[in-house]
């Protein structure tokens, strides 16, 4: 790819949106959002749906663009849960029922279902006790969604789980009930992208698209135009998510140009793309599902491009290798997200892709087949190859994430470190082009080291978390570097460990109450169970960092003034308060976690279901 490329206006636009959505965009309700009638619990709502029904249980959940709520002009979007049959995508519909604030908690490391809603513009939930279709949609959605359900339901009366579920989201992205250790396994192998349905589905299906019209002997331009529109019809009855519509977007803009006789190239399609879904949808830079479908398209694009593999070489083996290579760059580009997302990264997922990622692509296509068989009667002819084909399918993952060390977990990356490492990663993929490569050098290295350093020291000056969950509480003392000191009154020990390794902490001290040999902690280094019930107040004890020093509780009156509850201690019955020392500093947890007090005298509070941020 040439230099250039980066130079071109879009990119440099596309580039300084994403900077100014990170840093400065927080989606927020609009003035006649949905949500602004929160006070009215009961209420009449109106609107259209706007998703494919998500089964849970004996509910379905939908997602309704709002058009008025009690006969008053409103907007934006609602989660509505349904008892019963739920009304199908693109109806027009009244419910009736509770309105109410999504539950969350903001825990690090833990998913948080109100943050979640806010990244889609979704500030307000439904429970519908009463639900009625006003007006059903057009023809061509109700053909749409006829497709998508017809598939889901040959799915699952042709194969048994979990081989429906792994059929039904390779083809349409829409996988079924896993059991914990089968999700676990795809996981482990690198193959857990291959359940969702992405820009490569789009891509597959274009291809094949192409193929058929070369053999029936189609013109060019008429070649692209029905190719556009088989799959623009693929990327609605599987979903019309983000991957899928930046895939669709990329190969709609590729062949614009051709149109226009611009030979605009597959990267400008892709960045044309991003700037559209972020001018449509800010909110999708947050995005998990976002970030990594476009990091690793971009990474493909570039590394395909610069490191080309000689046309000399066998089909076969140019084959392989460009999986190789386009797995490579994937699993680079995905590392930091994966690491901060899921703080686990799989060893096997170099190899196993070269495997799963062609197979799956079979995989589409012999699912299609099956499909169109079995509407002609004809299914049997299919069946028996595609059963096969997903029990190997499903036996390649588990063997790939059997070997003991496929994948291990980590804490977080700072973000300095994450931005370092893109800066790097960037200047690796540039290194064909030798004289390109060499101008770069100065400025990434001074970059990727600022950049670094930043990080290294943001997350090396003490810090205090204040975590919050309903009548739980916890108190995260980092008193340097990976490692802190941890005052937990009965937050559970998966979301701690959670937390840990969102705050990149890897040797850990259980402080005060909590059993720390009870607690499976994969990827930090040290935890040491120090409960210090044998502290006084008045004695101390040195710790990783610091010392912590006991005293008699500190309690917070109601005018907000701070006291110390002397007298006898019990340490069967009675708490007593902690005081970490780190250099010239020193933090007091009182209360319980109810607040901290730091070395300037300055209070600060634990908020309800927030995690509280503060340098001591």
């Amino acid at each position: 790819m040439h230099p250039d490329v980066y130079k071109r206006p879009l990119f440099l636009l596309l580039v300084a949106l994403i900077i100014g959505l990170t840093c400065f965009y927080h989606p927020a309700p609009g003035k006649r959002d949905v949500s602004r009638f929160l006070p009215q619990k009961e209420v009449t709502l109106a609107g259209r749906v706007e998703s494919f029904a998500i089964r849970k249980k004996d509910k379905q959940n939908v997602w309704i663009s709002v058009s008025a709520v009690n006969g008053y002009a409103a907007s934006g979007r609602v989660y509505a849960r349904i008892d019963g049959p739920a009304p199908q995508w693109k109806d027009t519909v009244l419910l009736a029922g509770k309105l109410q604030v999504p539950y969350g908690v903001d825990l690090p490391g833990n998913f948080d279902w109100r943050s979640y809603l806010a990244s889609k513009y979704t500030f307000a939930e439904m429970k519908a006790s009463q639900t009625l279709v006003v007006d059903r949609a057009a023809w061509p959605w109700r053909v749409i969604r006829a497709v998508r359900s017809d598939i889901l339901r040959v799915f699952e009366m042709s194969f048994p789980e979990p081989l429906s579920g792994i059929a039904s989201g390779i083809l349409l992205g829409e996988r079924g009930e896993f059991s914990p250790e089968l999700y676990t396994a795809f996981q482990d192998s690198g193959a857990v992208h291959l359940l969702v349905a992405s820009g490569g589905n789009v891509g597959f299906v274009t291809l094949m698209t192409l193929a058929v019209g070369v053999l029936l002997g189609l013109r060019r331009r008429l070649l692209l135009v029905v190719a556009l529109f088989t799959a623009a019809g693929y990327t609605l009855v599987a979903g019309a998510d983000a991957p899928l519509l930046r895939a669709y977007l990329m190969a709609a803009s590729g062949c614009v140009g051709y149109f226009l006789g611009r030979n605009s190239g597959i990267f400008q399609g892709l960045v044309l793309a991003g700037l559209l879904i972020l001018c449509l949808s800010p909110a999708a830079v947050f995005e998990t599902g976002f970030q990594m479908s476009f990091l690793a398209t971009v990474a493909i694009v570039i590394f395909l491009n610069n490191y080309r593999v000689p046309g000399s070489w066998p089909k076969a083996v140019r084959f392989f290798t460009q999986i190789f290579l386009a797995t490579l760059a994937s699993q680079l580009a995905l590392l930091p997200v994966f690491t901060n997302v899921f703080y686990k990264v799989s060893l096997t997922g170099l190899l196993s892709n070269m495997v799963l990622v062609p197979f799956a692509s079979f995989l589409m296509g012999l699912e299609f087949a099956y499909y169109v068989f079995s509407v002609l009667h004809v299914g049997i002819l299919l069946y028996y190859p595609c059963l096969w084909s997903l029990s190997l399918f499903q036996y390649l993952v588990e063997f790939f994430a059997s070997f003991r060390f496929s994948a291990f977990s980590v804490t977080a990356w700072s973000a300095g470190s994450v931005a370092a490492y893109y800066v790097v990663l960037f200047w690796a993929s540039q290194l064909p082009h030798k004289k390109f490569a060499r101008r770069l050098f100065v400025p990434c290295f001074v970059l990727a080291a600022c950049s670094f350093c930043w990080g290294y020291w943001s997350s090396s000056r003490p810090v205090a978390y204040l975590v919050s969950e309903w009548n739980k509480r916890a108190v995260m003392v980092r008193v340097q570097k990976g490692e802190a000191l941890v005052f937990n009154d009965g937050i559970s020990e998966e979301k701690l460990r959670r937390a840990f390794c969102a705050l990149g902490l890897s040797r850990v001290t259980f402080a005060a109450g909590f059993d720390a040999s009870s607690i499976v902690l994969d990827g930090l280094s040290s935890l040491t169970p120090r409960p210090f019930v044998s502290l006084w107040p008045g004695e101390e004890t040195a710790v990783p960092g610091g010392t912590v020093r006991a005293r008699w509780e500190l309690r917070r009156a109601s005018d907000g003034h701070v006291w110390e509850d002397t007298g006898y201690y019990n340490p069967a019955r009675s708490s007593l308060s902690y005081c970490v020392r780190h250099r010239a500093k020193e933090i007091c947890i009182g209360g319980r976690g109810r607040f901290v007090r730091l070395s300037d005298g300055r209070i600060v509070d634990s908020i309800l279901n927030k995690t509280v941020q503060t340098a001591w």
